[in-house]
């Protein structure tokens, strides 16, 4: 390796760095592989609010940007102001040698293009697919701006030197939709960062008097399956007689206060905590002391492929997994989830019985994922295929 690799310049809009984990983690292989790393993102609410920060070597400019409400009009505003603010740092960022783009939305491939007169690569971060996406969260079908932001993707995979992939369902799409060469995609797994994700002491105050504790982490969104996991808590109680429970529904998001309201109608207001965003160490005492953790993801045309966060943080901290059966969630927790058909609720919440009715398959389950996240799933494999991914890039 080179002592100076070049200079990357890495565009993410949804969330700030470095709370962005996985922005952040490969942002920091990136330095330790010599290159000198630019990241533009939004201001986060109550973190990471400074306009500039450079932070262990990596120098990170941000800009004000107001989250969408009202829809898919209001994600235009959004990803146009996004837009504007990133061509307009990374105009004082100067010249890279490689511009990543992060998405949603498949917009950055215009900030790429005016970069590249200037001899940048343009390497795509494929974190979402943005048309699944739209087909999942607003339920319009293939309508006008659903072919709108196809022809953006495709104007994407067309401006890309090389595509990052988050999984193998990712890659595939990138090969077969984007038309683009198998050598120039490559699988880098979103993986935890296991220094973060490790088991403290069990908080029994955390389940309220009862036997046992469940345990949601994530966003809470129109696509995330929180309202499914709610119902099926009420199943459990009702169908399956169990009230031997208490659930902690750890994250935020735009359905927060909705699914607030849900387990206030479904009668669950004392038997579920919503905490919120909490800080690192509460959030592992919630998953130190949780029995069962919910990965409540729905099917949809989004879910079926994409690896789920949540399901691989389970895993890192040894915890058994309930799941609806869905592609990815499959390839990537393996025995350590069971899974229910597609958005039944009611064995959701059968299977959520059992395991609570079996410690030794509950302990079997903890350590096998645990065992993959170290393993196979680590982010030392990520790592290396990120490297290869920008010397093919820049070769």
């Amino acid at each position: 390796m080179w002592d100076l690799a070049g200079k990357a310049l890495i565009l993410v809009e949804n969330l700030s760095v470095p709370f962005d984990r996985r922005v952040w983690q490969e942002s920091t292989a990136l330095r330790d592989a010599g290159w000198e790393v630019h990241v533009i993102c939004p201001r986060g609410a109550k973190r990471d609010t400074e306009a500039y920060a450079e932070i262990d070597g990596i120098r990170i400019h941000r800009y004000p940007l107001r989250a969408a409400t009202g829809g898919p009009l209001g994600y235009l505003k959004e990803y146009g102001s996004a837009l504007w603010h990133t061509y307009r740092l990374a105009r004082r960022v100067g010249k890279v040698d490689v511009v990543h783009a992060c998405n949603p939305p498949d917009l950055f491939f215009l900030v790429a293009r005016a970069m590249r007169r200037r001899g940048a690569r343009f390497v795509f971060d494929q974190h979402d697919l943005v048309p699944e996406l739209y087909l999942s969260r607003f339920s319009r079908g293939e309508d006008f701006l659903y072919r709108a932001v196809c022809r953006m993707e495709r104007a994407t995979y067309r401006a890309a030197d090389v595509v990052i992939a988050t999984n193998e369902s990712y890659r595939q799409v990138a090969l077969s939709r984007g038309g683009k060469s198998p050598d120039k995609v490559f699988v880098v797994r979103s993986a935890p960062a296991i220094e973060r994700f490790h088991e403290v002491e069990p908080d029994e105050s955390l389940k309220k008097g009862k036997p046992y504790l469940l345990c949601y982490l994530g966003v809470m969104g129109p696509q995330d399956g929180v309202d499914y996991a709610l119902r099926a808590l009420a199943r459990l109680r009702d169908e399956q007689g169990r009230t031997d429970w208490h659930a902690a529904f750890v994250g935020g998001g735009d359905t927060f206060d909705a699914m607030v309201e849900l387990s206030r109608e479904l009668g669950l207001e004392d038997s579920v905590d919503f905490t919120g965003r909490i800080p690192d160490e509460d959030l592992v005492r919630y998953l130190s002391s949780a029995d069962v953790c919910l990965s409540p993801d729905p099917l949809n045309p989004l879910n079926d492929v994409s690896t789920m966060n949540k399901v691989m943080e389970y895993m890192a901290m040894a915890r058994p997994i309930v799941s609806f059966e869905l592609r990815e969630a499959r390839v990537s927790a393996g025995e350590a989830a069971v899974y229910a058909p597609a958005n039944d609720e009611s064995e959701f919440a059968k299977l959520i019985a059992l395991l609570l009715d079996d410690p030794d398959e509950r302990r079997r389950m903890g350590e096998l994922g645990q065992s993959r996240v170290r393993g196979p799933l680590s982010w030392e494999h990520s790592r290396k295929a990120l490297i290869a991914a920008y010397d093919s890039a820049v070769e």
